[in-house]
């Protein structure tokens, strides 16, 4: 029985030095994200305000215009597949098949808050978990300075994929916002479009 818990204590010790380096692997990764979902934020806001109150007074006469009206050089998703829609409005099938890109497109633009989101608490806990056994046995040894040492690593980790969690939430939370009423706009597009 010894020889199996010492193979576990080597593995789970072992693993500590990956846990911290992907813990500031993403920690990193969610500073970029909140920079890049600023830029993203701001150009949302625009485009989608600016675009639903089109809409809004939209009618199969004025869909021409609308269409013209569109900016044929932008970034944003909703304007690449609002006209791709207007132009497929012969064809539902494609229609359907353009808004099914869209939604796949939109849950690629979440995919990265949804890792940092479940990654975060994942890594911090086993950052936790780790050092708390050589914590324990410094304890048991007398050995206080080795085990203030585990327990800080313990709760920095902790900390540290709380944070990278929260940024990964809060970020995942307005970009499913955004991408589900961006898909009621393409949908509203798709139903004028067809009459």
């Amino acid at each position: 029985m010894n020889v199996i818990s010492n193979i576990l204590y080597w593995i789970s010790t072992g693993l500590l030095v990956p846990v911290i380096v992907l813990l500031i692997f993403f920690f990193i990764r969610a500073i970029i994200l909140i920079g890049a979902f600023f830029g993203q934020y701001m150009r949302e806001k625009q485009t989608t305000a600016k675009l639903y109150g089109e809409v809004t007074s939209l009618t199969p006469d004025t869909l021409k215009e609308f269409r013209e009206s569109l900016p044929e050089k932008s970034e944003s998703l909703i304007y690449v597949y609002a006209r791709k829609i207007i132009d497929s409005s012969n064809s539902q099938a494609k229609v359907d098949l353009l808004l099914g890109e869209y939604e796949i497109a939109a849950d690629k633009n979440i995919s990265t808050s949804k890792v940092l989101t479940k990654m975060g608490p994942i890594l911090g806990l086993m950052g936790t978990l780790i050092p708390m056994g050589p914590a324990l046995v410094g304890l048991a040894t007398g050995d206080i300075a080795s085990m203030a040492y585990n327990m800080q690593v313990a709760f920095a980790t902790t900390v540290v994929g709380l944070v990278v969690s929260a940024i990964g939430f809060l970020t995942q939370q307005a970009k499913e916002r955004w991408a589900v009423k961006n898909l009621m706009i393409l949908e509203f597009l798709a139903q004028i479009s067809a009459k």
